[in-house]
């Protein structure tokens, strides 16, 4: 940063409500830095906030810049990507100078002098890099930590430590941002495409992780999963080690999945601890907990601290978020919005209720990933018994001519239960349906819903 970090006396976040700026305004709050920003709409994040100490508004107007933050030379503004560049109050601060950084940058800066731990892929990071973040914390190692959800034993996304050396991160590759971060360890979970309306091809997707493979620092690691399309471009003297599953350098042996928990037992080089619960036991969190665990063993983490660590993981808001689960009814909320996300989190309830019906709500994301992935979105959702489908959540894009949510709807297997609704009417039309278990699916506003989802499930019969 032009002055550095320490020479800044206010921080204004344009998108503040964001989870991953959300961690940013937390870290500034922390140090007694001044923060202000704007978001687009209220939300419980943002009220968190603003009762934290930062002043939030929703109305985008200079005027309600607070004074302290129009001071050039003390400023600096932080953006985040989903804003356009014709934000009045971004273009105030652009002709006027400010020293304005994409959040990645920051988080690239403020890491720097630490060790960064960072996971990245399409899809598992944020339940895995939340996952290492709470083996690390727990254990007497610790760690400052930035995710990706709001931790469900910490109740936030930012974890501090004045002691350990270690950051945990979770690695976006949105807008090429995992580009400003230099790891000292990295997970790499998935390359599934995504983000074409960046990135133009799945070979320009890939070729971004490729780069990414070239900034971990020599004496680091790099743990990728076994079978993902990426060919590593790493340093010389970084080593790279594998994990999947039921395979790899690092996997998973004597799995044993029933009555609602999942026990295995840990296998790495020269490491194997065995018996290990999943505190979240959905089977996704196998690999995702093999991946985790790895990346705190590399770190010191001891197998008994490994394995209370994991039994006591709570999970992230948003991923297999279990809101009703009794013997009568299931409802879950989860994150999934691609369509290799959905087929894991389909199989995953498959494997934990093999007898019962599987109904889903989801809500497309974003115009142009409907565009490019109507048809693997069909497939993934066609393995569910019934596909409720509600209308796309366009976040930062204009609509399409001819992108729908119908285009999902027309491509579902023939036979499948389906029908179409607008967000606002899916409570009428539960009140028709017969639920075993009930997802939602996608990373827009449906998680609004939820409440009143899980209010109107509890009062049937």
């Amino acid at each position: 940063m032009r002055n550095g970090i320490e020479n800044i006396k206010s921080v204004y976040f344009v998108g503040a409500g964001g989870i991953g700026m959300s961690a940013l305004v937390r870290y500034f709050l922390s140090k007694g830095i001044f923060v202000a920003g704007y978001d687009r709409t209220p939300s419980e994040l943002t009220e968190c906030l603003i009762s934290e100490g930062a002043q939030i508004h929703y109305e985008e107007n200079v005027d309600l810049i607070p004074e302290v933050c129009k001071e050039k030379d003390s400023t600096l503004v932080v953006l985040t990507p989903a804003v356009p560049q014709e934000h009045a109050e971004l273009v105030y601060f652009r002709n006027n100078g400010f020293e304005i950084q994409k959040r990645a940058q920051v988080l690239g800066t403020i890491t720097h002098s630490s060790k960064g731990l960072c996971v990245a892929g399409t899809h598992g990071k944020t339940t895995t890099s939340t996952m290492a973040a709470h083996l690390l914390h727990q254990s007497h190692i610790g760690c400052t930590a930035f995710l990706g959800g709001i931790s469900k034993n910490y109740g936030t996304n930012l974890l501090l430590s004045q002691t350990s050396p270690y950051t945990v991160i979770e690695a976006d590759e949105f807008d090429r941002s995992f580009h400003w971060l230099s790891p000292y360890m990295s997970v790499i979970t998935a390359t599934d495409p995504d983000h074409l309306d960046i990135y133009g091809t799945a070979e320009a997707y890939l070729k971004s992780f490729e780069h990414y493979t070239t900034l971990i620092q020599p004496g680091g690691v790099l743990i990728i999963r076994k079978g993902i399309s990426l060919q590593p471009q790493v340093q010389p003297g970084v080593k790279v080690y594998t994990y999947s599953r039921d395979e790899g350098d690092f996997h998973a042996e004597n799995i044993r999945i029933g009555n609602g928990e999942i026990y295995i037992d840990f296998v790495g080089p020269e490491v194997c601890i065995k018996d290990i619960q999943l505190g979240v036991p959905v089977s996704i969190n196998i690999e995702n907990g093999v991946a985790a665990m790895a990346l705190a063993y590399l770190n010191g983490v001891t197998e008994e601290e490994i394995r209370q660590g994991m039994a006591s993981f709570r999970g992230v808001d948003r991923r297999f978020d279990f809101k009703i689960k009794n013997d009568r009814i299931v409802f879950l909320s989860d994150y999934a919005h691609h369509p290799s996300e959905i087929k894991q989190s389909v199989m995953s309830m498959r494997e934990l209720y093999r007898d019962k019906k599987i109904t889903a709500i989801f809500q497309p994301h974003l115009y142009t990933r409907t565009r490019d992935f109507y048809k693997d979105f069909a497939d993934s959702l066609s393995l569910l018994d019934e596909v409720i489908l509600v209308d796309i959540y366009p976040a930062r894009e204009q609509p399409i001519p001819g992108v729908t949510s119908r285009l999902i709807y027309d491509n579902l297997r023939p036979g499948i239960e389906k029908s179409m609704c607008k967000k606002e009417e899916i409570l009428d039309v539960l009140k028709t349906k017969d639920i075993e278990v009930l997802i939602t699916l996608g990373a827009g506003d449906i998680e609004n819903y939820v409440p009143a989802i899980a209010k109107e499930l509890n009062t049937k019969d």
